[in-house]
């Protein structure tokens, strides 16, 4: 994976709607994650290979969360993955080196395994409250800052960050964005351009 500075990452599900998504594919954003919770496999993989079609006609990288298995049969790019879920390790071995390999890493400790087991880049948060993960424990600033410099990969800032607060994390050198509410709530355009608005101003 080449990694683009300044990477917009969308996570979504299908509660804001295919319009949404579409329309965020259709404003340019790099990244698309599918997380789902609380649905069926069956529900999961249809759901994934509609948004694998949609982000093959816009060139927008796809992303499944958690699950190698949906990521495999749905021919994702790659998959992101918890400290609960499968080791970045065992999913390079299946996915092999073609394809990306996200993990969360809320401690240097963890961003330097996830290296170590083949991850691509990481994801760390979160930054400010948020409904999608009301249970994320808040990152400091320092340690943000340590796992940026003990893992060496590229790294996107992720918890409740909007275009208005997204300063802090680009400040202490995040490489890209992930959000969720903060893309698709609202006016999806104006909150995309208010994030390329603050990525040129960094």
């Amino acid at each position: 994976m080449i990694w683009k500075q300044n990477s917009l990452y969308l996570i979504a599900d299908f509660s804001y709607g295919l319009q949404k998504l579409e329309q965020a594919l259709a404003c340019g954003i790099e990244i698309l994650q599918l997380r789902e919770k609380n649905i069926s496999s069956v529900e999961y993989l249809e759901r994934a290979r509609i948004l694998r079609r949609l982000t093959r006609q816009y060139d927008t990288v796809f992303i499944v969360n958690d699950r190698l298995d949906i990521a495999m049969l749905s021919e994702a790019d790659g998959v992101h993955l918890g400290q609960s879920d499968v080791p970045a390790r065992d999913a390079r071995r299946l996915l092999g080196p073609d394809k990306i390999i996200g993990v969360t890493a809320k401690t240097a400790e963890q961003a330097v395994r996830a290296r170590e087991d083949g991850a691509d880049y990481l994801g760390s948060g979160a930054w400010y409250a948020t409904s999608t993960k009301a249970d994320a424990a808040p990152i400091t600033e320092e340690t943000y800052r340590e796992i940026l410099r003990e893992s060496g990969l590229p790294n996107v800032a992720i918890g409740g960050i909007t275009p208005e607060n997204c300063g802090r994390p680009l400040a202490c050198g995040a490489d890209g964005i992930a959000a969720a509410a903060g893309i698709l709530k609202g006016d999806v355009e104006a909150n995309i351009r208010g994030f390329r608005e603050k990525f040129q101003k960094r």
